[in-house]
This record gives C-alpha cells, structure tokens and sequence, in this order.
C-alpha cells in the first residue's frame, strides 16, 4: 500500500481483508470496510470531509472520490463504482452501481438496488429512486429494473468481493517477457459464488 497517506494527523482505516492496490492513492479521514476492492490509480481524497466504503463495495481503476469540506461521501454495502466514476459528496446506497466515468455530484443519494448508467451525470441534489436505471445528461430515471438486472449487478459485485481476496495472493510485481511462452495459460479469474463473501468474512 504505497499511496496511504496521513492528513492533518488522520490516517486512513483499512480492514485487513479489503485489498487496496499499491498505485491507488488514499488520503486522510478515510474508512474502508472488509471485503472492499480499491483498483490501481483510484484517489480517495479524504482531505475535505469523511470517505466511507462500507463491506463488500468496490472502487474500479481512475475513480475519483472527494467532496466538500465536512460533507461525507459513502459507498454503503456491496456498492458497486465503474472504471473512471467521480463520486463527489454522495452517497451510495446498498447494492447499487454507478457506471463507468459516470459523475454523481454532491449530495445526490443514489437508491438501493439502482443502476447509474455509463457516463451520466447525476446533478447535485438528486435522489434516484431504489430499484431503477438512470443515464443521461443530465440523469434522468429510465425504468425500474427487473429482478434479473439486479441479480447481474449482484453477480458482478460478487466477482469484485472475491477478487478482494484473491488480488492479495496471486498480484505479484514482474518483469515482462520478451515473448510469450509456447504453452501459455490464461489468467483464472474470480468466480462468482453467492456464498463465498459470508464465508470468508466469518473467519475473523
């Protein structure tokens, strides 16, 4: 974890069981709960007001999360935050998903279940209702979303859980190779197990 840093003598909370990738930065008044996934180049900027992941969320690659002096930005259980998203003094609520370098402006709450489509922008203010879609700029809320769709988000999050741990053990740094191997494999990634997450976290 090379890019913690302290600010004005508060040091971010990590659990031990969240994995932070060492090219992510996060700064200050920071809390990031079990099971949270932090891709590389992420910025957690808690040098304004409080940043809260709570268990089982995930921050993708270039996310940007800061707000407003005293204003909290929360990420609550199992949120789900695209490649390239801006969080901006919001909150996230449980299970719901912003999608790639969407923007979510201050004190908006994004609803339970909901899905904030690739690239909206979500203006300062605005409650999106739980369960529906929203895209667009400015956002506006398309349709409700099927019980499958939210399943799929679940699937999705679920992956980002495991990869959690998974990232620990098998992210090494390395050395490329001047060429591939004759017998190359491919990657293993995560697999979704519903049961997986509950399992894990009983251990501590």
């Amino acid at each position: 974890m090379n890019g913690i840093y302290a600010y004005d003598g508060v040091v971010p909370a990590i659990d031990p069981s969240a994995f932070v990738h060492p090219n992510a930065v996060v700064i200050g008044d920071v809390i990031i709960g079990a099971a949270c996934y932090v891709g590389p180049c992420a910025v957690l900027r808690g040098d304004f007001g409080r940043i809260i992941l709570e268990r089982g969320s995930n921050i993708q690659e270039t996310c940007v999360v800061h707000s407003f002096p005293a204003i909290d930005v929360v990420v609550e259980e199992d949120g789900h935050i695209g490649h390239g998203a801006v969080l901006h003094g919001c909150r996230v609520r449980r299970n719901a998903m912003v999608g790639m370098n969407a923007v979510v402006m201050d004190e908006a709450v994004i609803g339970e279940n909901a899905i904030v489509g690739a690239m909206a922008f979500v203006k300062s203010g605005m409650i999106v209702p739980p369960n529906t879609l929203v895209a667009g700029v400015p956002a506006r809320v398309m349709r409700e979303l099927t019980k499958e769709e939210i399943a799929w988000k679940s699937e999705g999050t679920g992956i980002y859980q495991r990869l959690a741990f998974e990232a620990a053990e098998k992210l090494a740094p390395a050395q490329p190779l001047a060429a591939p191997e004759a017998d190359r494999r491919r990657v293993r990634s995560p697999e979704y197990d519903p049961l997986f997450l509950a399992r894990m976290t009983a251990r501590d």
